[in-house]
Formats: structure tokens, sequence, C-alpha cells
């Protein structure tokens, strides 16, 4: 338990650096470096892709180096990251290293994940899941909550509290294992053939959503500053209001991590396919606080669901390996890049449709479709005979 709460204690110190860069950095682009939404939208794709690329190549990278190894590189690329961010913040400098964040992201957790829920059995590896959920979900409402007061503060301020974090998060990784030892694979608590069947189902469903949540998640991410500041609110209330939506997902964490009777079940998996793209509307056009607020908070929920099924079910189906945190990940990877693909695709076709409206349902409303679809797709096969299966 207490080498679990060294683990914990590094993801919530790491993912409070990661949101004042992952989040944050839009709203200093915004407030101090004059970014429009398209601009916004264009770094968060670069984001995305770098990310796809870490995540894909930790497996590898782990296999050669080890677990350890790995992370300190890509805690010690974030520090060097942010100091020259500290100093030479420019357009271009910002674009480069938001590239080679994503990048750092993508191979590092992963590895935190493989770390958190490696040598367990489902039944712990359930509550490991909900302990890192919970660590890092705490940590973004924290993050989102001191990102405007330091842009405020100094131009430099945001970028030396990330690096603050980073440090801490080194100095506590040094006692880890070189290597992450697994459960072995014919151990009696390892789910049967059928059991597998039915989880794979389960997690094509929650991965489709999840890649989903994360696309529409990181439109919102990019969009959010310039929403709250048509409104009206300062660069504190706005970094504020759109943690809502964070402290709504981590409400849904504490809720499953406490109550495991949606483990094996589709209900919620149905609810969230629903869920997610009512919420992003609600946000992306609500025109008011009390809408925009509902949104996320339903958008947070039901966000919460999608991630919380997909890792749990990722990890038991492939032994809590890197390999699958590494799946994991890229399908966030995919999905930060994704978003904003299809918000550049919808604010292309607004002078040509006329109407804002039409052109971010035209752009965005297809990848809600295919996701939706995909999730249904897992869910029937989660459910078919075993006579079905060659």
């Amino acid at each position: 338990m207490k080498s679990n709460n060294k683990l914990l204690a590094i993801v919530f110190a790491e993912s409070i650096s990661c949101v004042l860069v992952e989040r944050g950095l839009y709203f200093f682009c915004t407030h101090r470096m004059g970014f429009s939404d398209t601009l916004n939208l264009w770094m968060a794709l670069v984001f995305g892709v770098s990310y796809i690329l870490g995540s894909s190549l930790t497996h590898r990278v782990t296999r050669k180096f080890g677990e350890k190894r790995t992370l300190l590189a890509t805690l010690a690329t974030q520090l060097a990251l942010l100091v020259v961010l500290a100093f030479w913040a420019s357009p271009v400098s910002i674009f480069i290293c938001q590239g080679i964040f994503g990048l750092a992201y993508g191979m590092m957790w992963p590895v935190m994940e493989s770390y958190v829920c490696a040598n367990q059995t489902p039944k712990q590896m359930a509550r490991s899941v909900g302990r890192f959920n919970v660590s890092w979900a705490c940590s973004i409402p924290f993050g989102l909550a001191i990102t405007g007061p330091l842009i405020e503060l100094h131009a430099m301020a945001l970028f030396a509290a990330a690096a603050v974090f980073v440090v801490l998060a080194m100095v506590m990784v040094r006692p880890l294992a070189r290597r992450v030892e697994h459960l072995p694979h014919d151990h009696p608590e390892r789910p049967d053939g059928k059991s597998l069947k039915r989880y794979r189902g389960l997690l094509l469903a929650s991965r489709s959503l999840m890649l989903g949540q994360y696309a529409s998640m990181w439109v919102l991410a990019a969009l959010m500053p310039g929403i709250f500041k048509n409104l009206g609110y300062s660069i504190i209330m706005a970094t504020g209001l759109s943690a809502i939506m964070d402290v709504a997902r981590l409400g849904a964490f504490l809720l499953l991590r406490r109550y495991e009777g949606w483990h094996n079940r589709s209900v919620p998996i149905v609810l969230a396919t629903v869920a997610i793209p009512a919420g992003f509307f609600m946000v992306l056009f609500g025109g008011d606080l009390a809408t925009i607020l509902s949104g996320e908070l339903l958008f947070g929920l039901s966000a919460g669901m999608a991630y919380y099924a997909s890792l749990y079910y990722a990890m038991v189906v492939a032994n809590a390996s890197v390999e699958a945190g590494g799946d994991h990940e890229t399908l966030i990877g995919l999905g930060f890049a994704i978003g904003p693909l299809c918000g550049l695709a919808g604010s292309a076709l607004i002078p040509v449709l006329g109407s804002q409206t039409l052109g971010t349902l035209v752009g965005i409303g297809p990848m809600f479709a295919a996701c939706g679809a995909v999730a249904a797709w897992g869910l029937v096969s989660a459910r078919r005979p075993k006579t079905w299966c060659r």
C-alpha cells in the first residue's frame, strides 16, 4: 500500500504539471499571445499527432530501456521544454514545444498505468484503476484554478509552476523498481476465455466512446477560452469555470470506484453514448452560463464513465501491460488529433453553409456518429453466443 501511495503521489504531481501545459497553455496563448480559436485548434492538432507517436512507441522503448528509465527520460524532457518556454515563449517555440510535449506525455502515461495496475487480480485492478483515476482527476480542477492567476502574475509563472511539479515527480520516481512485474497469465483469478470475450466487446465499446470524448474535449479545451471571453469573464474566472467539466469527471470516478455494479454491464456505456455529444453541444452553443455549465456537468460525468471503463477493461484483458496502456493512450492521442481536425473542418465550412451551428455539426457530427456506431457494435459482439466466434 505504501508503494502504491507513492505512485499515486507521482501521478498527482505530474498530472498538475500536465494540465498547466495541456489546458493552461490555450488560455496563456489566448490571453498573452493573442491566439485565435483557429490557431488554438492547430496547436491542439500538433499535440495530438505527436501524442499518438509517443504512446505507440512506448512498448518498444520500455522493452529496451525499462519502465523506470523511460519514465525519467520523459520527465527530464518535460523539464527542459518548460525552461525553454519560461524564457523564450513565442508562437514558434510554443508550437515546437507543444509537439514535443505530446511525444513525452504519450510515452509517459502508459508506463504510469502499468506501474499502478501490474501484478494484480482483476478485483484489485479495479480498485487501483479507481485510485489512479481519482489521483490524476483531482489535480485538474486545482491546476486550472491556479492557471488564471499564474498567467496574470507573470509571463513565465505558468511554466515555472509546471516545472516545480515535474521536479517533485522526478524525485519520487527514483525509488521505483526498474522493471514492472505482472500477474502470471495462468493465475487462477485471471478471467476465463468466455469472460475475456465479453470484456473485449465492452472494451471496444468503451474505447470508441473514449475516442469521441477526447476528440470533443480537445475541441472544447481549444474553444472554451474564447467562449468565456465572449461572455465577458476574466481569465481567472474563465479558467475556473472551464474546470466544472473536470470536477464532474472526478465525481464520476469517485462514484464508479465505490460502486462496482457497472462492471460487465452495457447500460452505462449506452447512456454515455448519448450524453457525451449532448453535453458537448450544450457547451458549444449554450449561449448563457447556466446552459454551458450544465453541458460541462453532463459531458464530464459521461466522459468519466467512458474513460474509467476503457482503462479498466484494457488492463484486465492485457494483464496491465505497458502495451495495454500504450493502446489506451494512443486512442487518447487519436482523439487529441481528430477533434481539432473536425473543429477546423467545421470552421472552414461556416462561410459555405452560412451558419456556425451547421458548420460545427457537419464538421463534428460524423465523428460522434462513427464512435456511436462502433460502440454499438462492441456491445453487440459482447452479447453474441459463443458459437458465433470462430
